[in-house]
């Protein structure tokens, strides 16, 4: 039997960023981006400054982002998702279905969520990235996720955040 300091989780912690509704719809939403044929990387720092939700990669290349809310206080207290837009092909909210889809900018997809699901309330329209940020938004991609499954598998290792 393997000890217990060399069981790796598969899962990483929870930062404490996130309430347990916005984790729950999270879960749900990246079920539904893998079901389209994404990966999904979450909490993933832009060029920007700034530091997505969920970012989804397909092997077409295309780059969504998705802003996940919890509240209907928490999408009036966010004017920085329209920064979003410059780094994806398409950009979504997120919420449960206890939130309004009036209450979203028209200019964005809708995606209800759950902890065990999501579907797509309305599409996203696109945006294509030019070459030069679809790159680097793909390269940030792959580094962070890298990193990532670096730290499972090296918990002590130096690691830098992308």
């Amino acid at each position: 039997m393997e000890s217990q300091a060399r069981q790796i989780s598969l899962v990483p912690p929870v930062d404490g960023r996130q309430s347990e509704t916005a984790l729950a719809i999270a879960r749900g939403t990246a079920r539904l981006l893998r079901s389209l044929g994404f990966s999904c990387i979450s909490e993933l720092p832009l060029p920007s400054g700034r530091r997505a939700d969920l970012v989804a990669l397909n092997e077409r290349g295309e780059i969504w982002i998705v802003e996940i809310k919890s509240s209907v206080e928490d999408l009036r207290a966010d004017q920085k998702w329209q920064d979003y837009r410059a780094h994806c092909d398409r950009l979504f909210f997120a919420f449960t279905q206890d939130l309004p889809c009036e209450i979203f900018p028209e200019q964005t997809g809708l995606i209800v969520a759950d902890a065990y699901g999501a579907h797509m309330h309305c599409e996203a329209p696109e945006h294509r990235l030019p070459a030069p940020t679809r790159k680097l938004m793909t390269v940030r991609f792959a580094m962070a996720a890298a990193q990532r499954i670096n730290r499972l598998i090296d918990p002590q290792g130096h690691t830098v955040e992308f």
